[in-house]
């Protein structure tokens, strides 16, 4: 029960720590995110809110390592995510988040889009510490977090397996 409320809160700390960043970034030090930037904070905020869930759990359930499995799963896609974005960055591919317009617009699309506000292009890193972009260290932490969590759920389900043999 110790350890499934630890990390549950560790995971809750690192979701509330990452999310009040890239808030704070974008708000305080005008770091406009691009759509790609906006997408990774998505799996923070699920597992912010499944952390939430196991903390309000009062006693052992066997949900609870299989919400952990989840998490890593979820943390596993963010790094997926953070992938893609990094090979966006370093022009590794393209994407619709270019930039660019796309070879056939209509005099109409081309209007609405010059009196809209340009969305940020992913390709543009914004922020980076000590020369590496917040994307890379997405794809380092959240590869940590997915392991971590995926580890720390199979030692709950073998203690639960321990207590009813």
């Amino acid at each position: 029960m110790y350890m499934q409320r630890t990390f549950a809160i560790i995971i809750l700390a690192v979701a509330l720590a990452t999310l009040s960043t890239a808030l704070i970034a974008e708000h305080f030090f005008d770091k406009e995110p691009c759509p790609f930037c906006l997408y990774q904070r998505i799996p923070f905020l699920l597992t912010g809110f499944l952390a939430i869930i196991i903390l309000f759990l009062r006693r052992p359930s066997t949900l609870t390592p299989h919400i952990f499995m989840l998490c890593g799963l979820i943390y596993l896609s963010g790094s997926g995510l953070a992938i893609y974005h990094v090979g966006l960055e370093r022009l590794w591919w393209s994407s619709e988040c270019s930039g660019s317009l796309s070879q056939n617009v209509t005099l109409e699309e081309l209007r609405a889009s010059l009196m809209q506000k340009a969305e940020r292009s992913c390709d543009d890193v914004n922020w980076s510490i000590f020369g590496v972009s917040l994307a890379t260290y997405n794809v380092f932490f959240s590869s940590i977090l997915s392991l971590t969590s995926v580890v720390i759920s199979q030692r709950i389900l073998k203690k639960l397996m321990e207590k009813t043999e």
